[in-house]
């Protein structure tokens, strides 16, 4: 099993390949400019009204970060893309773990350090060490992992919400989310815990967790609560008010919250934007009635995915920093596919709020990967567009190979780090940096994903797929034994870094 690249004359070529492939990259999509009235006059959206400078997450002079401040951390190309194996881990005992019983493992978080991996009812921090399968630590909790967010802080902290007492999450004897956990990712110490005043209506069908500056944020439909990070204070909480009910909460630079509001099957939805340490709205936006689904893959800037009178994402919304529309992105006809709410076989277990696997969202940039085409054989599988938050008009386009789809994973500053798969085996796999505005892509990382453990790994639907400090993780969100061999450990967790990273 190989997890550097093929011989230096594939890398050389592979690079050659990338500069052939810029130069044909002469056409970027039309421009897409819909215009707010067009919308309103088909019916589908209500926008709130705003000056036209009203300046949302309006570029801001960078300062340094503190400890509390959500991690946004920008990549240095490693100084080779020749990749080796760092963390290599094969779950073991799930002969009991079919594909209707599986080992559901949420949360996936790396540092410099470590990569930890929540599994059921623990945490396990596994050595960045070359070909390893090294445990840090495990922290065990009190019972299944019922919520997780992939954000952590500055200084290596997140959360998770967990089910007393070890409860399967979906079992009939118990589906609530009870309390909510902090720990450090380098350390893996508990550093608080505390319980969710929900009276038993934290479904983890519902639940979602997210982090702000200082603030752990939870919602689960009936209600919400936020703890100060430091020490697990509560700061604020809110019931069902006026017939309207917060669903979840979208984190990072800034606070938003779903809001559901009036009939429960046929909802208005509102977005807020809210103060992190006092839980006051500083802002609304509302949704026309009729759209199903809203989704927060982003809070700043604020962008949002909504589904019209439909369970699929059919357009992207961005606003400014005040709430006022600022741009409509239509996602034609099943052309691109954000992935919204399908990270664990379609179910929204472990919170959906903030997770769309199939694009990204930059300062000022969207991208989008188109839907991937299994029968593309002749031409490049899918591509990425690149789309302005302001206007909504495409910006930069970056194609794919023959059987080498892409998916974005996260932007890197004003770079966005893609993950294109080898569906062949004979060509590595690749983390690549792309930058739209140049339309020039570096290599990151070149190398080979174990052949039994390729497809699961590689599909975001399936696995997390992160990007830290020069290095590439893959995990999978459901651990299922494989039907001819149940007792034989399966791979579960795969860590690349750069041949000429230290460690």
């Amino acid at each position: 099993m190989s997890f550097g690249p093929p011989p230096s004359a594939y890398t050389a070529s592979a690079l050659g390949a990338e500069r052939r492939a810029r130069r044909r990259r002469a056409g970027v999509a039309a421009a897409v400019a819909v215009s707010p009235l067009a919308l309103c006059g088909v019916g589908v959206w209500m926008f709130s009204t705003g000056s036209d400078d009203a300046a949302a997450g309006e570029h801001r002079r960078p300062q340094a970060p503190s400890a509390d401040d959500i991690r946004q951390t920008v990549e240095r190309t490693p100084d080779t893309p020749d990749g080796q194996l760092l963390v290599a881990h094969s779950e073991k005992g799930l002969a009991g773990n079919t594909e209707s019983n599986p080992r559901l493992a949420p949360g996936t978080w790396a540092t410099g350090k470590i990569l930890a991996k929540g599994v059921a009812d623990r945490i396990v921090g596994y050595r960045l060490l070359p070909d390893s399968d090294q445990e840090a630590w495990t922290l065990a909790l009190d019972g299944d992992i019922c919520a997780t967010t992939g954000r952590i802080t500055q200084d290596g902290r997140t959360a998770v919400a967990v089910q007393k007492g070890g409860r399967h999450a979906g079992s009939a004897d118990g589906t609530r989310c009870d309390e909510v956990v902090v720990f450090d990712v380098d350390t893996g110490k508990k550093l608080w815990q505390q319980p969710l005043p929900a009276k038993g209506a934290a479904d983890i069908s519902h639940t979602n967790l997210t982090l702000a500056k200082g603030v752990v944020a939870a919602a689960w439909g009936h209600g919400s609560v936020a703890y100060a990070m430091r020490d697990g204070s509560r700061l604020w909480a809110h019931e069902d008010s006026s017939g309207c009910r917060e669903r979840g909460f979208a984190g990072g630079r800034a606070l938003l919250a779903l809001v559901a509001c009036g009939d429960s099957g046929d909802p208005a939805y509102q977005v807020r934007g809210i103060e992190p340490r006092t839980g006051r709205s500083t802002w609304t936006y509302k949704v026309t009635q009729g759209v199903r689904t809203v989704y927060l893959p982003s809070s700043d800037p604020p962008v949002l995915a909504v589904a019209a009178g439909d369970a699929t994402v059919t357009h992207l919304i961005t606003l400014d920093g005040r709430g006022s529309y600022q741009a409509t992105v239509p996602l034609d006809s099943g052309l691109y596919d954000p992935g919204c709410g399908r990270n664990y076989a379609g179910s929204t277990y472990f919170g959906t709020t903030e997770v769309c696997d199939g694009m990204a969202v930059g300062r000022d940039r969207i991208f989008l990967a188109t839907a991937f085409d299994a029968n593309a054989t002749e031409k490049v599988s899918n591509w990425i567009v690149a789309f302005d938050v302001r206007t909504g008009r495409t910006a930069g386009k970056y194609e794919g190979h023959t059987a080498q789809p892409v998916v974005p994973l996260r932007a890197s500053g004003d770079d966005l780090l893609l993950y294109r798969r080898s569906l062949t085996g004979v060509e590595p796999a690749a983390v690549m940096s792309w930058n739209p505005r140049t339309d020039t892509a570096k290599p990151f990382l070149f190398f080979h994903l174990p052949d039994q453990a390729e497809e699961e790994l590689s599909d975001p639907r399936r696995s997390d797929i992160l990007v830290e400090q020069g290095r590439v993780f893959f995990a999978k969100r459901r651990l299922v034994a494989e039907q001819a061999h149940p007792a034989d450990p399966v791979p579960a967790v795969v860590g690349v870094g750069s041949a000429g990273l230290g460690h």
